[in-house]
């Protein structure tokens, strides 16, 4: 066990310390309390939106420089520091190390490419129909920016809302995922040390109601969430009822097809990425596998012996493979859905039995499930775990068909060596991004994020893209 955190929330660039009435619990050893956190509320969040609204002109109307500044150093302090940052990161959500680190790298490198991006931002001169008339378009910082996030990627998400908010002259208030407060806490920390000026970003840490709060504040801009559907509809709804811009990233049940002149291999690997790794707590996770007849039993075999010998364990222990659920309600959703396929008729391969370890936590068996039909519960509710079911299709146009046939659009990919299956796949499938030979989790940094249907709603995030969203566009008319 490591010493237990004491956290505050960040108002008008200082720490606000208040009781701690909350944890967060080590999943791989619930007896570890990462941290003790104070529970918010509309008082917290008023003073953070005021703090907030008084330090957005001068932060808009400073020099790019400025803002590209401090979130290349930002950058630079959170690269020096990934293992700590990466090892707290692990204790809190249960990542293995690796993939703690991992994220903390990526968090580094999504605010430096911002930093960048605050020095690029660029409009248009345009011909007018009438002569001697110019025009120019601008981007123009928007406001107050209200940032919700989730506990499965704890700085990386924290990091590509905030970044884009910050390089183009926005302030934030960002509320955190409940269990994983401390790793957010962490990156901002960061940029105050960095030289961000008060009141620039503030974090409220709490519980649903500091999220409502922010979301039916009046002073609030713009909001981006990204967690359930059934919250973001709701997070929608408040937004657009005071005519607040929003932006809304709410999960997938996203396919990986597997046509019989895959490469069985591949297949198999990119199949036990996307759906295992990271516990299956990915939006982009690999639930639905659709595999082609003449390969399925081969290719189930095959996955199973790899799921099989998964090393579930500490996060922190060099030797495990696969932590745990981030909650006990996270790997309870995960035990039930496995109960109701096997209740539908799936066939369980390997996995589905509950896991007792040295160390007390929230562990999940990685579960394969063969023989489902793509109506069923498993196949198109999201389960968030470890937890993949196989489809059995007989050709491509019925695996196309199962694959856009959910309410989600997130991601989706194909293996297949055939050319004309690979080009007709990116063009039919309806979800926001798409794979070939690659697993449907796993996106880059700097290019546009985000689904289709009811995964997503509004404007992309990240990369050049994420402009759209955290500024405005403003048409000047002048004649000479």
């Amino acid at each position: 066990m490591t010493d237990t955190l004491e956290l505050s929330h960040w108002i008008d660039g200082e720490k606000v310390t208040t009781e701690r009435p909350g944890e967060s619990h080590n999943p791989s050893d619930t007896r570890d309390i990462v941290a003790r956190t104070p529970d918010g509320g509309e008082a917290e969040v008023d003073a953070a939106v005021a703090a907030a609204k008084a330090a957005f002109t001068g932060w808009s109307e400073a020099s790019p420089e400025v803002r590209a500044d401090v979130l290349d150093r930002a950058s630079n302090i959170l690269f020096e520091r990934r293992e700590q940052v990466g090892r707290l990161l692990s204790r809190e959500e249960g990542k293995t190390l690796p993939e703690g680190i991992g994220e903390t790298v990526r968090a580094s490198r999504i605010l430096k490419y911002f930093g960048g991006e605050a020095l690029r931002l660029h409009g248009q001169n345009l011909m007018s129909v009438r002569p001697g008339v110019e025009i120019q378009t601008y981007r123009q910082a928007v406001g107050v920016y209200g940032l919700i996030t989730p506990w499965n990627f704890p700085i990386a998400i924290p990091a590509w809302k905030m970044a884009p908010a910050l390089a183009f002259g926005n302030t934030v208030v960002i509320k955190p995922a409940g269990p994983t407060p401390a790793t957010a806490e962490a990156l901002v920390s960061i940029l105050h040390e960095a030289g961000l000026p008060r009141g620039v970003v503030n974090m409220v840490i709490g519980r649903g109601r500091v999220g409502q709060a922010i979301v039916d504040h009046k002073d609030v801009d713009a909001i981006s969430f990204t967690g359930s559907q059934g919250v973001g509809a709701g997070v929608a709804l408040g937004a657009i009822k005071r005519q607040a811009r929003v932006q809304l990233e709410m999960g997938g049940k996203n396919p990986l097809i597997v046509m019989d002149d895959a490469d069985l291999d591949r297949a198999v690997q990119i199949a036990l990425d996307g759906s295992f790794f990271a516990t299956g707590q990915r939006c982009t996770a690999s639930s639905r596998l659709i595999v082609h007849d003449a390969i399925h039993d081969r290719f189930v075999a095959a996955l199973a012996e790899k799921v099989a010998a998964l090393r579930v364990g500490d996060a922190l222990d060099p030797e495990t493979q696969m932590g745990p659920a981030v909650s006990e309600d996270q790997m309870e959703t995960s035990y039930r859905y496995i109960d109701v396929a096997r209740g539908d008729g799936g066939r369980i391969v390997t996995g589905g039995e509950r896991l007792k370890l040295a160390k007390p936590g929230w562990y999940v068996q990685p579960t394969l499930i063969a023989d489902t039909l793509p109506d069923m519960r498993i196949n198109t509710e999201e389960v968030f775990g470890p937890v993949a079911s196989t489809i059995r299709v007989g050709s491509y146009e019925e695996a196309l068909e199962i694959a856009n046939g959910v309410e989600f659009g997130l991601s989706a990919g194909i293996v297949t060596t055939s050319l004309k299956h690979a080009r007709d796949f990116q063009r039919r499938a309806r979800a926001g991004m798409v794979m070939v030979n690659l697993a449907t989790a796993g996106v880059d940094y700097h290019v546009p994020f985000g689904g289709s249907k009811k995964s997503s709603y509004g404007a992309r995030e990240q990369g050049f893209a994420a402009v759209e969203f955290f500024t405005q566009t403003k048409t000047a008319y002048s004649w000479s």
